[in-house]
């Protein structure tokens, strides 16, 4: 039997001996992504109050070298800014001026994938910052910029490193900053949602070395828990993937425990060929941080074939029920869902039933008869059933005509993807998305939503052979671009699908080729793609190939019977979101009793507002702030606007317009005396302008 030190020691050792933290900080830092292992996004600065926000006034801005989206959320230790560019550039500023110390990245190489920021670890003098290119995990000296040759191979880990040697090849990079515990980082990331996905194992590396530490298998080998919930070879990853945790984790550092939010298998809107429940896909996975083992788990959605990842790092917080105090940990979801557990047991807080689900006319699909909905709290966001005829836009000039539509397609609780079209409500980006939510001390959750519905449409994969009359670049186009792209190369602006048809005057055959190995935003790299055909599609998008079949090709594309006909939004003739307002919405729940606090719409349409129209709320992106002075800092929406609320009322106290629109969550600290809070502003998404600074704002 363990013997327990008395908890006066327990801290006097900890205090020495930083081990379970090697992150020694102070309440004016912002030390880590989100704010600290918790991710509570939450602040004890109390500086900036409700009675003065609105005297806030710009400190610095750093104009960053490229310009394009950013969704940093920047971290700030011992006086010091850390960041990263559009580009996946990482710096350092002084956090009091903003004057840039060191860059680090090759300005001429754009890896195209966004970053939401860096991890921090220190020992001694050793200071770290721990931050991924591409596929590769970088150890850079965190005093010079410069890399740590001790660390992998010359400062940085190939992220591939343990995964089976099926894919060595595969598409992965990481959007998230890992996790650190004692000298671990565990490392998130973004995999192919195709059936050329990686798996999406859990892996902690050594901080110091870089050496792999542990792995958790997500689909499960033979003899190992959940194995027969997957076909029997789906561990071998010939044609089943991912169930990877991109979105970050949270580690309760006391008692060593790694709480990690797992997405679906790939690939996501059809699993004739993955059978059965499916763990650990899309699954809050409690594991012990030092060695991976798995202490309990929770799977959100069985068997999904809806892409419902869960979207964001939960949150560790401690609730009261019945008079006692629990320390809990909270998940949001796409769906709307807040899935809330005792942190140590799994035991649900509030009761969770199986609801049942509707079976899929797809041959071969096999969708579970159940999926799990809480009881409390509930949804913050609208579900599937609502969006009905009198739930269609009174702004929509096209209205009799999306009423018409929206008959036709499926429209229920759970409805399965389908070739008539399928309502998917809340949309593929939430509910909650990335940006997570924030949580008090009091255990108040704040979470904006997305209200956006999307419409999933499936159709019959063509075969290789009824495609083996086209040229071998037309043919690759085909068989992976036409569901994005469409046919016609024309794209989907309004989903945020650019066309390719003029791509030639745009860039140049380098990047585009860049570009297909690499990926974009949400376009995965093509890396399994052999050479032939990657030149091949190249010389097609540029108008140059010739027109006769050229056969060949080798690229080993697992084939599945269905594919989807892309993202496509709900929407009216204008481009505006199809379903009734709000279409963005600001929530506080109270996580001890599972009641809302308020809700409110959450920014303005612009094209609406120019005509007097007000508090629709809109798509948004980023999380919310708090501080312990009572506000609620977000940016976030496409309006272009940084607000701060009373986070007891949710009253708008102060707004300003950015220079480009913050598709991130703020960081706030406090240097010389002085509280800052800093957003990254980089607009390109939902058709915003590009932007490319860092803005720092103070009281005068």
């Amino acid at each position: 039997m363990k013997r327990l030190l008395p908890v006066a020691l327990i801290a006097l050792v900890a205090a020495q001996f930083p081990w379970g933290n090697k992150i020694q900080t102070s309440s004016e830092e912002w030390p880590e992504y989100l704010g600290g292992p918790e991710r509570n996004h939450y602040s004890t600065l109390t500086q900036i109050t409700p009675e003065n926000v609105q005297n806030l006034k710009v400190a610095w801005t750093y104009a960053t070298p490229d310009s394009g989206q950013m969704q940093v959320n920047p971290i700030v230790v011992n006086g010091v800014l850390y960041g990263v560019t559009a580009s996946v550039q990482a710096f350092a500023l002084d956090a009091a001026t903003g004057k840039e110390l060191w860059r680090f990245g090759d300005p001429l190489k754009n890896w195209a994938s966004t970053s939401r920021g860096v991890a921090y670890w220190r020992e001694g003098n050793d200071e770290r910052i721990l931050h991924t290119m591409g596929p590769y995990l970088y150890a850079i000296d965190a005093k010079t910029g410069k890399t740590i040759p001790s660390f992998g191979e010359n400062g940085r880990v190939d992220l591939h490193t343990g995964l089976p040697e099926s894919a060595k090849d595969k598409f992965m990079v990481s959007n998230t900053p890992g996790t650190i515990f004692e000298d671990l980082i565990v490392m998130p990331v973004r995999l192919s949602e195709g059936a050329d996905a990686a798996p999406g194992d859990i892996r902690a590396f050594n901080v110091k070395t870089g050496k792999l530490a542990w792995t958790f298998h997500t689909i499960p080998y033979p003899g190992e828990f959940g194995y027969e919930t997957f076909p029997k070879n789906a561990y071998k990853n010939t044609d089943v993937g991912a169930a990877n945790n991109w979105s970050g984790m949270s580690v309760d550092r006391k008692r060593g425990i790694l709480f990690v939010p797992t997405g679906s298998a790939a690939y996501d809107f059809y699993a004739g060929n993955r059978k059965g429940q499916n763990l650990f896909s899309n699954c809050l996975l409690a594991l012990d941080a030092r060695t991976g083992k798995r202490l309990w788990h929770f799977q959100t959605m069985h068997h999904d074939v809806w892409d419902r990842d869960l979207p964001a790092p939960p949150n560790l917080v401690t609730v009261k029920q019945n008079g006692k105090n629990i320390d809990a940990v909270a998940q949001v979801t796409k769906q709307g869902y807040v899935f809330v557990f005792d942190r140590v047991t799994g035991k649900p807080l509030f009761p969770i039933k199986e609801v049942p689900a509707h079976k899929s006319n797809l041959v071969g699909e096999q969708t579970w008869p159940t999926q799990p909905v809480p009881t409390k709290p509930a949804p913050f966001a609208r579900q599937s059933p609502t969006v009905t005829e009198k739930e269609i836009s009174p702004y929509a000039e096209n209205r009799e005509e999306l009423i018409a539509n929206v008959k036709k397609y499926k429209n229920a609780l759970f409805a399965a993807p389908s070739k008539e079209g399928t309502v998917i409500f809340p949309g593929f980006d939430g509910g909650a998305e990335w940006g997570g939510a924030a949580v008090d001390p009091e255990g108040i959750m704040y979470v904006n939503s997305n209200e956006m519905a999307w419409i999933l449409t499936m159709k019959d994969t063509p075969k290789q052979d009824a495609l083996a009359h086209l040229p071998l670049g037309e043919r690759t186009y085909a068989t992976l671009c036409t569901s994005c792209h469409g046919p016609e190369r024309k794209g989907n602006a309004k989903s945020g699908y650019p066309s390719l048809v003029d791509i030639s005057t745009k860039r140049d055959k380098a990047f585009v080729s860049n570009l297909i190995t690499s990926g974009k935003g949400m376009m995965p790299g093509f890396t399994t793609l052999s050479a032939a055909d990657k030149q091949a599609l190249v010389a097609f998008l540029f108008g140059e190939e010739k027109k006769e079949a050229s056969g060949g090709g080798n690229s080993k594309m697992p084939y599945l019977p269905y594919t989807s006909t892309g993202y496509n939004k709900f929407l009216d003739s204008k481009g505006l979101p199809a379903i009734t307002p709000p279409w963005g919405t600001l929530n506080a729940i109270d996580l001890n009793t599972g009641e809302y606090r308020w809700k409110i719409p959450f920014g303005y349409e612009p094209a609406l507002l120019e005509k007097g129209i007000k508090n629709t709320g809109v798509e948004n992106y980023g999380g919310p702030v708090i501080t312990a002075s009572g506000l609620l800092f977000i940016a976030a929406t496409k309006d272009g606007m940084f607000r701060a609320f009373d986070k007891k009322t949710g009253k708008l106290l102060w707004e300003t317009k950015l220079p480009a629109a913050a598709f991130a969550t703020p960081a706030t600290y406090q240097v010389n005396g002085k509280q800052y809070i800093v957003m990254a502003c980089g607009g390109t998404k939902l058709g915003t302008k590009k932007g490319n600074q860092y803005v720092a704002f103070t009281l005068p």
